[in-house]
């Protein structure tokens, strides 16, 4: 991962949208927004060999592909709703920004029944014997 290039994307963009926000803030907060999507877009780019092997490590331990399927789409909800979140808030809009972390929470919670719901049946299968 280049954190170098993700920290200069970072510095500048915040001495840009400090610069502006004294004349323009509109401004300033779509420079906030586009660095984070340059710099989310990075380290999407950088996570694909670490999403490859946890499905190679996954698929070792023949368990069913749907949990690996429930981890990278609870991931995704995270990184989504963090950085949605983390742009509300640049943009002054806290009430919002914790209603986005709230829906990804229960994205989250319902992408992960069909698991919950497989630990339940082999708990009650090991309770009856």
């Amino acid at each position: 991962m280049n954190i170098v290039g993700i920290a200069g994307t970072a510095l500048v963009a915040a001495i840009l949208a400090v610069t502006l926000k004294r004349y323009n803030q509109e401004y300033a907060v779509i420079i906030s927004i586009i660095a984070g999507v340059v710099i989310l877009v990075e380290i999407l780019l950088n996570l694909t060999p670490a999403i490859q092997q946890i499905s190679t490590l996954l698929s070792g331990t023949g368990l069913s592909s749907e949990y690996a399927m429930i981890l990278f789409k609870s991931l995704g909800i995270c990184f989504l709703a963090q950085f949605s979140a983390d742009s509300c808030r640049d943009a002054g809009e806290s009430a919002l920004a914790s209603k986005v972390e709230l829906a990804g929470k229960i994205s989250i919670l319902v992408l992960s029944l069909p698991l919950f719901e497989n630990i339940a049946q082999t708990a009650i299968g090991l309770i009856n014997g």
